[in-house]
């Protein structure tokens, strides 16, 4: 049953206390049906759902209210809550207790145990993006996370005194030689030099950068990596891939668009956004107003980065794409700042 309250435009109290009316008596019916089916845990979200439940987007109209309404309505919707709360928790205990008593319920029968807790946001969309790749013929790979200057920066084409060598970005360990690798392209590195082609390839894996926090920017992050190296691959096999995934991921509605982008790695770079769902492109905080969110970047892997892995750019050409995992995270599960990610609180 749904409740229109925001098109009343006279005698609301009036009008409200027939709402208030109508959502006890269906509620008196679900109350007789739950009895029988005992699912109290989703007839208690139906009507107190903080997103969508009936009583709630009563309560959020109490603001809308002159002064004088809401002294008459308040009261009523709170007196309402309370006791629909109370009626559900009592039915769901009465409910529990009539279950142990049946006499065919064997106390002393062990039952596997319950499984308790969850697996983190990201852990869920790595391993979705892997079931993804592996269907499309790519295996997964994997890399330290402290590597050298060859395969972060100069097999990657990055010459030295490249801006992304600087300290604001990359953290040192044993400066200038050793550091935490601040993205999973030192893999690809790895990849080309120690791997003969054709290859599919993917990784997933931590990165780390001297970086302010900031709801879509932390020093500690996850990078997705994949790249494609074989004769004949051109641009067009990545932007179909790279679409592919993103509404595989985000459900086929997603909006997706491509532009130019350079990148030392790649020629020519793409860089891959999507609309930002949490305000379908009008700008919010987390896209920081730009109606779009950048999942990361991509191209046709550069001449020289296969020449210095060993491969004959002559011979074989491929495509590669870095995303930032925690953001594909954020969006597939509407969390609006990366910090809630890896802050140690847990969200139910």
């Amino acid at each position: 049953m749904q409740f229109c309250l925001k098109c009343l435009k006279i005698n609301q109290v009036a009008l409200y206390q027939s709402d208030i009316v109508k959502i006890k008596k269906q509620f008196d019916s679900e109350i007789e049906e739950t009895r029988t089916s005992g699912q109290f845990d989703e007839l208690y979200l139906k009507y107190f759902s903080k997103t969508s439940g009936i009583i709630t987007g009563l309560m959020k109209e109490i603001p809308t209210l002159s002064e004088d309404e809401k002294r008459e309505f308040g009261p009523k919707i709170n007196a309402l809550q309370n006791e629909l709360k109370d009626i559900i928790e009592q039915e769901k205990s009465a409910y529990e207790k009539k279950q142990l008593a049946d006499p065919l319920i064997d106390l002393s029968y062990f039952l596997p145990p319950k499984s308790t807790g969850m697996l983190h946001p990201t852990t869920i969309t790595i391993r979705e993006m892997h079931d993804f790749f592996r269907y499309h013929g790519f295996s997964v790979y994997e890399g330290p996370e402290i590597d050298n200057e060859e395969n972060m920066f100069r097999k990657l084409n990055l010459p030295e005194g490249h801006p992304a060598t600087d300290l604001q970005d990359s953290l040192f360990i044993n400066e200038p030689k050793v550091l935490l690798r601040t993205h999973t392209s030192s893999v690809e590195a790895r990849a080309l030099t120690d791997i003969e082609p054709p290859m599919r390839i993917v990784v997933a894996g931590k990165c780390y950068r001297n970086e302010t926090p900031s709801p879509s920017n932390a020093s500690f992050f996850h990078q997705y990596q994949g790249f494609v190296v074989d004769k004949g691959i051109n641009i067009q096999n990545l932007k179909a891939i790279m679409e592919d995934m993103i509404k595989f991921l985000f459900g086929n509605d997603t909006v997706v668009r491509f532009r130019y982008k350079y990148y030392p790695e790649v020629s020519p770079g793409l860089g891959t956004d999507i609309q930002c769902k949490f305000c379908k492109g009008k700008g919010c905080a987390f896209c920081k107003f730009r109606g779009w969110v950048e999942m990361g970047g991509s191209g046709m892997i550069h001449y020289n980065t296969l020449k210095m892995c060993g491969i004959d750019p002559e011979e074989y050409t491929g495509f590669a794409f870095g995303m930032g995992l925690d953001r594909l995270a954020l969006s597939k599960f509407s969390i609006p700042d990366i910090r809630k990610l890896y802050g140690g609180i847990v969200y139910k």
